[in-house]
């Protein structure tokens, strides 16, 4: 069983749950949006907060940071741009009519999906809509986007002569049960991914593999040729909605409301591990260096080995169900609906778990050489017994 442990940090200013975290891409900056209608920034040098962005008339449902702008979208049906510095609005986006779930920033496009049943395609600078996706019989939940010059061969690309104004491509997955592809330029739907039988929750692409992967309350996850279209395989074991997914190196990793997480081999089907102990829903995950980070419902987060499935840690300390975590310069960020971001010094688990590994490699070598030594001697035997033979 793996050891509690206690926040080196806790920080209380957002007067409601906290539905989402986002860390800059230079790892400098965090960004909390709240259901108290406010997101605020916090420096992950001294995690202090640095910036408190307020003008949302109601919750901020999702948040996404840049490293000079920050991006919110609330159940007000907008979506807003906030300058880091200066905690300034530079830009609002309106027209959806419906709470606003997700959004996705890509080159110089804003993406958003809403409860009313559309995803938007916006301008970052020009504060202006460019297209609108419309299709779904229901809410878009979790969006997606890559480039066909990603995935497509030359003679593929040929075939789409309308769409060479931009190869861009964005991804919805709803509650209709459908997965959707949509050229950018058109907004045209390029395909239809039909096989879940419950609302899409989330998506993970793989671009250069040509795969997506989509996750439902049907308590399956499908992967999917995002060329094609075609369903590439369906892994069943889960016993409650799928609400997470992770990638890394052709390991899949779900979370699920069954209380546990699998780790999948994408490129054979197989489920490899089943990581256990929560007491609720697993809310959120996050890979980092051979150990799978967890948050649940039941307001634990944990530790586990991601090979063995050993479970390390346990992060007590939330009174909620944790909706989102961060990892950063060996520190874990967890955010609540408590209203709480925890940080949690993680360096020690890290530390053992790179001796761990270096052992194990070192064990590998070990055997692999004793292995080519015996593969060596038998060879020179078998030679010897040709020679003898006349062989």
């Amino acid at each position: 069983m793996g050891n509690s442990g206690s926040a080196v940090k806790v920080c209380t200013d957002h007067q409601g749950g906290i539905n989402w975290l986002s860390l800059s891409p230079d790892g400098q900056r965090l960004l909390t949006g709240s259901e108290d209608g406010t997101a605020r920034l916090w420096s992950t040098a001294d995690s202090q907060c640095h910036g408190h962005f307020q003008g949302h008339e109601s919750y901020i449902t999702f948040c996404h940071l840049e490293n000079e702008a920050a991006f919110t979208c609330s159940a007000d049906h907008t979506i807003r741009k906030w300058d880091v510095v200066t905690g300034q609005c530079l830009a609002i986006y309106r027209g959806h009519t419906s709470i606003v779930n997700r959004i996705l920033v890509a080159k110089d496009y804003l993406f958003s999906g809403s409860y009313d049943r559309t995803a938007r395609c916006w301008s970052v600078d020009k504060e202006k809509q460019i297209q609108e996706f419309r299709g779904h019989r229901n809410c878009v939940l979790t969006l997606a986007h890559y480039s066909s010059r990603d995935v497509l061969e030359e003679e593929e690309e040929e075939e789409e002569e309308e769409e060479k104004v931009s190869r861009d491509l964005l991804v919805t997955g709803s509650t209709d049960c459908t997965v959707k592809v949509w050229w950018v330029s058109s907004g045209r739907c390029y395909q239809t991914l039909l096989g879940h039988t419950g609302a899409v929750l989330c998506l993970i692409l793989d671009a250069p593999n040509r795969e997506l992967f989509s996750g439902s309350t049907d308590y399956t996850i499908r992967t999917w040729n995002i060329v094609t279209g075609e369903q590439l395989k369906v892994f069943k074991e889960h016993q409650g909605s799928v609400i997470c997914l992770e990638l890394v190196n052709r390991h899949l990793y779900s979370g699920s409301a069954d209380r546990t997480v699998k780790c999948w081999l994408v490129d054979t089907g197989e489920r490899i591990q089943t990581y256990k102990a929560h007491k609720h829903s697993v809310s959120t995950l996050k890979y980092h260096a051979g150990i799978l980070f967890t948050g649940s419902g039941d307001a634990c987060a944990r530790a586990f080995n991601s090979k063995s499935g050993v479970l390390q840690k346990i992060f007590r300390g939330h009174k909620f169900i944790i909706n989102c975590i961060q990892i950063h310069n060996e520190l874990l960020y967890t955010a609540s609906h408590d209203g709480t971001l925890r940080i949690w010094d993680i360096r020690g688990i890290c530390k053992r778990n790179k001796r761990r590994l270096k052992k194990e490699r070192s064990v590998q070598g070990r055997s692999s050489q004793k292995g080519s030594l015996s593969r060596l001697f038998n060879n020179k035997v078998g030679c010897m017994v040709q020679q003898e033979n006349g062989e």
